[in-house]
């Protein structure tokens, strides 16, 4: 694998940009404490909705804006967006900050890539955050996610404005251009959040700003995800946390991640869904930050 060598500006807070074979890689460098690599969701969407400052209080926070995303660079082969992509750029990442071991946080998709890694480099993690994801995918999970996208206008029926979500959500499927894909991904938000209706105003900001690309998004990975059985090869201590009202990785994925690991705490947070570092920020921070306590 060909990056830039290690230095000791690497974990300087900010901006950084190195290459892998020859792509470039960004990552943003906040707070202090132990190095904690976070790894955003989608795949394609940027990497700044899962920005927390109030890890940044805990742990040198070091978020990665994965590949054709943001501003690092475009894979030249669109089909090469796929899960072993994104766990030998986070490697990259990793090898470049020159810690011997870092602490991994892995939401939804990026879940998937920090479990992979886990298991690809046991020895360069001290503890890993699992945030809303899951051990599998594939027809079952794809299934029950859709039965809680088709049920959320019922658990909303004093809002008018829920009825469309659904159908807002099929449009991701179809939008093949960055514009109308981030358009639908916006539209169908709602359906991520516990009470996204009651706390509006609120959310709005971050409903606005989510931005995704469509290339990394519509990427087709042929291995289907499935690390179940493999779990009981990651010991370093583990948090699972998981949104009560995530209809996406909801809690049966997370209890299946939590049952499967040899040391892991399973925190569930009652007035979330998928975005539980926004809807319940203090106990989403308390949860990682006992990591540092085991």
């Amino acid at each position: 694998m060909g990056f830039t060598s290690h230095d000791v500006s690497a974990l300087a807070p900010g901006a950084h940009t190195f290459t892998v074979d020859g792509v470039r890689q960004v990552y943003h460098v906040a707070g202090t404490g132990p190095v904690c690599v976070a790894h955003s969701g989608g795949p394609g969407i940027e990497w700044a909705y899962l920005r927390t400052p109030s890890l940044e209080t805990h742990f040198t926070m070091v978020y990665v804006e994965p590949v054709g995303t943001g501003a690092s660079g475009q894979l030249d082969n669109p089909d090469d967006y796929r899960l072993d992509t994104y766990v030998r750029f986070l490697h990259a990442v990793v090898e470049h900050l020159g810690k011997p071991r870092v602490y991994l946080l892995g939401h939804s998709h990026g879940g998937f890539v920090v479990q992979r890694y886990a298991l690809a480099h046991p020895d360069r993690i001290s503890g890993l955050a699992l945030y809303d994801t899951s051990p599998v995918t594939g027809a079952e999970f794809w299934g029950e996610a859709m039965a809680g996208l088709a049920a959320y206008p019922q658990r909303h029926r004093d809002r008018p404005e829920a009825a469309a979500v659904p159908a807002a959500f099929a449009q991701i499927g179809g939008a093949t251009d960055d514009e109308s894909l981030g358009g639908a991904l916006r539209a169908a938000l709602p359906v991520y959040f516990a009470d996204f209706w009651g706390r509006q105003d609120e959310f709005a900001p971050f409903q606005a700003a989510v931005r995704i690309w469509a290339t990394p998004a519509g990427a087709q990975d042929p291995t289907p995800f499935d690390v179940r059985e493999n779990l009981g090869e990651i010991t370093v201590p583990v948090v699972v946390i998981v949104g009560a009202y995530d209809f996406i990785c909801g809690p049966r994925w997370a209890e299946q991640l939590h049952a499967g690991l040899p040391d892991s705490r399973l925190v569930m947070l009652e007035g979330s869904g998928h975005f539980a570092h926004i809807e319940q920020p203090v106990e989403f921070t308390d949860a990682v930050a006992e990591l540092l306590k085991r």
